[in-house]
């Protein structure tokens, strides 16, 4: 059957593209063939949970010769997540029509290939920061970035400060059979401050720091005190004067919130005792004992993962929520600091009425503050504590680390399946509310995975151990391929939809497999320096271009090796084009980019543009 009747992704059909707002009056159009002799059409809508609601469609006049448009127009006042098909009503009784592939749909056969659509409806009042949109978010693992050469002061003996900052983090268990991760190489809060302008000239406008907060390993997931700075990375003062002059440079810092554990080595729980306070591991009377779930007191509890080092805290426990989304608790002290926001680990560990009290909390404190949620898969159909989770639908995150983003990107760079690449970014972007979209954290490598670069070029570390990662190297010819595929997964990371967000040293071709060979220390002097100018002019680019902040994203074509998309707004449109073969291709342009100019390399452009191999081309229209 050649025609279609219904495609969510075009606007003939559902004039609204993706997610709709409570109360937000859209209009979907089923098309349906005159020799049914359709009866009646209907609108078939459940919302998760609950039964399905039949809404009559309308007939509206004749589409070609042999077709007919039947329409609804509604709005729907309740915000969460819908799942929609069509019914239809004919002289052979009831038939549907089902989404078959990539928001398309078909006549339903019963083979079990169809599914329904899924409508996101967030809540109308739901708004994201405006300073974020546009901008690049450079992630920064504190201990790795750079030393000042500030003295360090009180830090505990246990401690391994290390000057082969060239070599990787230890990472072989010791002679107790454990990997401690205390060795540090002295990243700190002024190091930072020093490295601003280099910041700027990459157009970094939020910068992302790994936890800062006083904790006994170096990648200080395992709080030990919430309120004071870890002594190796400086102190209060130091945190504020960093906000402040990155204020002056146009910079926000979004802090990372380790709020579903603590580590067992803490004021809070004190199995080492190294702290004089009371902790939960040390007494029942403890002020922080109801925060933690013990099975048998003191030695076994609820944990992280299995991780005894991590004891687990019960985020619903109201001294728990008050300490941290109180009025003087810990989210609303850092915020008066001079911090624009949080990154929240393991968001999907944390339950709702965690995240709707931090909510209240940080936008009470300072309403233009994001809250970005580390979640690995859509956010909008992802399930958690045996519920949907609401991340999106106003009133929790802004944002959530985007993961499917990152694979797209990575998967395409490394295969060149153009397709595959389309269908995943769509995806998204039907499913997610605009405000969200629009300032999604876009990475294509983070310190929980491979380095980017890596990634791309080596050998799949699946099934593999640290042994087996520690002695992997690109050789140089995969390391200089590796370098011209990160210059054209960048180019995508930059343009899609959301806010690029670079982990600190893939701008400077850093490779690296797993935890802890993708921490290394940022190699100063020795970049790459092809690879971190291409990232600095994307960075300008990125800067000229104010349809980047919330431009609607269109797929011109996805097929061999190549894809073409536009975005546009009031601002302006560009056209992205990124060719993964192995050879120079030339692109025929529709006829309205006919002689623009291209950004990247300044090709000349005509009823055509070349596009290098393995490479991008930016036209503006």
């Amino acid at each position: 059957m050649a025609f279609i009747p219904y495609n969510a992704r075009d606007r003939f059909y559902k004039n609204i593209p993706g997610a709709v707002k409570t109360d937000q009056l859209f209009r979907l159009c089923l098309i349906l063939p005159r020799s049914f002799s359709v009866t009646g059409a209907h609108f078939m809508l459940k919302k998760d949970g609950e039964s399905v609601v039949d809404y009559p469609m309308y007939w509206a006049g004749m589409h070609g010769d042999d077709c007919e448009v039947w329409d609804i127009s509604m709005a729907v006042t309740s915000p969460g997540l819908y799942f929609y098909h069509f019914d239809y009503d004919s002289s052979w009784g009831r038939g549907s029509v089902q989404q078959v592939s990539e928001g398309v749909g078909a006549i339903a056969n019963g083979l079990g290939t169809q599914s329904d659509w899924q409508l996101t409806v967030y809540d109308k009042d739901f708004e994201t920061p405006d300073w974020l949109k546009g901008g690049i978010i450079y992630q920064i693992f504190p201990d790795r970035f750079y030393n000042s050469g500030t003295p360090k002061k009180n830090v505990p003996s246990d401690r391994i400060l290390r000057t082969d900052v060239e070599n990787d983090p230890f990472w072989r268990p010791d002679a107790e059979g454990k990997v401690r991760n205390n060795d540090y190489f002295g990243g700190d809060l002024r190091g930072v401050i020093e490295k601003l302008p280099y910041l700027s000239d990459l157009g970094v406008t939020c910068i992302y720091l790994n936890p800062i907060f006083e904790a006994h390993s170096n990648h200080r997931y395992n709080t030990a005190d919430y309120l004071k700075i870890d002594p190796l990375l400086g102190t209060e003062k130091d945190f504020k004067t960093l906000c402040a002059e990155a204020k002056k440079r146009g910079i926000r810092v979004v802090l990372d919130g380790v709020f579903s554990h603590t580590g067992d080595d803490s004021v809070y729980f004190n199995r080492a005792g190294r702290y004089k306070t009371l902790g939960a591991y040390n007494s029942k009377e403890s002020p922080y004992y109801p925060w933690y779930s013990f099975t048998e007191f003191p030695d076994k509890y609820k944990s992280w993962w299995g991780f005894d080092t991590l004891p687990e805290v019960n985020e619903a426990c109201p001294e728990y929520l008050d300490f941290i989304t109180g009025e003087n608790g810990v989210a609303r002290k850092w915020l008066k600091l001079g911090a624009s926001g949080w990154r929240l680990d393991v968001a999907d560990e944390l339950p709702d009425v965690f995240l709707d009290a931090l909510n209240r909390a940080v936008k009470a404190e300072k309403p233009d503050a994001v809250l970005i949620g580390e979640v690995w898969e859509d956010a909008t159909t992802k399930w958690a504590y045996g519920v949907r989770r609401r991340y999106l639908l106003g009133g929790q995150l802004d944002s959530v680390m985007n993961y499917p983003f990152a694979r797209a990107v990575l998967n395409f760079a490394r295969s060149g399946l153009a397709e595959g690449f389309q269908s995943a970014v769509l995806s998204i972007v039907e499913h997610y509310p605009k405000p969200a979209l629009d300032v999604m954290m876009n990475h294509i490598g983070t310190h929980d995975t491979e380095r980017a670069i890596t990634k791309i070029m080596g050998e799949s570390a699946q099934y593999h151990g640290r042994e087996w990662q520690s002695q992997q190297k690109l050789t140089p010819e995969e390391y200089e391929k590796g370098i011209t595929l990160m210059m054209f997964a960048a180019v995508l990371q930059y343009t899609l939809p959301g806010v690029p967000s670079v982990y600190y040293g893939d701008e400077a071709g850093l490779e690296g497999y797993k935890d802890p060979f993708n921490r290394g220390y940022y190699p100063w002097g020795k970049e790459n320096k092809p690879l971190l100018a291409f990232y600095q002019k994307l960075g300008k680019l990125r800067q000229s271009l104010p349809c980047l902040q919330d431009g609607e994203i269109r797929f011109l074509s996805a097929t061999l090796g190549c894809v073409a998309y536009t975005r546009a707004s009031e601002k302006g449109e560009i056209l992205v084009i990124a060719n993964r073969n192995e050879q120079e291709i030339s692109y025929n342009l529709p006829e309205r980019w006919f002689n623009k100019t291209e950004l990247l390399h300044g090709n000349p452009v005509t009823s055509f543009v070349r596009v290098p191999a393995t490479g991008c081309v930016i036209l503006k229209f």
